[in-house]
């Protein structure tokens, strides 16, 4: 298998959300906008909010209510909301605004705990080409780093950084330098582990479980599918799951399963697992397809 090298990579991502619905004032006495937008208005939508660039925000397209939903963290502020509504034009009923608490971020910090500098992340699933095995984890967290361990004071190598995509993805490879410490299962912190037998994608309304070095395993249902989400500083992803699984800084990079099938790594998000939050994930088959390597 030919792997590129970027920089550091495995990764560790995971930022959550609690949503709660937001009642926004309309700006003008017009009549609501009910009418429901077609695709093409959604995308116009979305690309308007793109467009914006407001950190702390995050969106998708809900094909079922005709809504671009657009969920703010508590950084943005009624001014950026605003910008966001007449970034939508003649068609401000395109657009449902949600707010959640907390900040949206990168959690470096998380299934396993793996290690680099001075920064912690979760190895999300182990994987392989051949008889070369490799560690998937969150992109954000490869490019912290070259080197990783499986220990706080850095003296058990796990392995190298062998690729890392992020902004715009979010995953990173590591490669093993040794075979025999990949293990194909999930650790659920309960002294048990969960076979990982297959990959796929995730679906809307999907029961699903997150497994990270901070929190443990923590369950929740998959709540749209192709999120857009603006971390600030630049840092903007594509095509995330999003879902109401919480998560917490160093859960970055951990797996999203359901049973033994894996679905997503740990992005990030906001909120935390007392009060609940929202959590987005990189779909693990594009990571799976960008190497060229299966789950085992």
């Amino acid at each position: 298998m030919n792997i590129k090298r970027f920089s550091p990579l495995i990764a560790v991502a995971t930022s959550l959300l609690a949503v709660s619905a937001l009642a926004a004032p309309t700006a003008t006495a017009k009549p609501a906008d009910t009418a429901r937008a077609t695709t093409a208005q959604l995308a116009q939508a979305s690309d308007a909010v793109l467009a914006a660039d407001v950190p702390g925000t995050a969106w998708y397209a809900d094909k079922a209510s005709g809504k671009l939903v657009v969920t703010a963290d508590s950084t943005v502020s009624a001014a950026e909301l605003a910008e966001i509504r007449k970034a939508a034009g003649d068609r401000p009923g395109a657009l449902e605004i949600k707010r959640t608490p907390g900040t949206f971020s990168k959690l470096i910090a998380g299934g396993s705990a793996i290690y680099t500098g001075g920064s912690r992340c979760s190895l999300g699933f182990n994987v392989r080409s051949g008889s070369t095995y490799y560690a998937l984890t969150a992109g954000h967290c490869t490019n912290i780093g070259s080197t990783w361990y499986t220990n706080s004071s850095q003296t058990t190598l796990l392995g190298s950084t062998a690729g890392s995509s992020f902004p715009t993805n979010d995953y990173g490879i590591i490669q093993h330098s040794s075979a025999s410490a990949a293990d194909g299962r999930v650790w659920l912190f309960n002294g048990s582990y969960q076979d990982i037998t297959s990959s796929g994608n995730a679906t809307v309304g999907q029961a699903v479980k997150r497994s990270g070095s901070t929190t443990g395993v923590h369950s929740g249902t998959v709540t749209a599918l192709n999120a857009t989400v603006n971390y600030g500083g630049g840092d903007i992803v594509y095509g995330m799951i999003q879902t109401n699984v919480c998560a917490e800084p160093g859960d970055s990079g951990g797996p999203l399963f359901a049973g033994s099938k894996a679905l997503g790594l740990t992005s990030g998000g906001s909120g935390n697992c007392s009060s609940g939050g929202t959590t987005f994930f990189q779909p693990v088959t594009e990571a799976l397809s960008a190497y060229g390597v299966s789950v085992f």
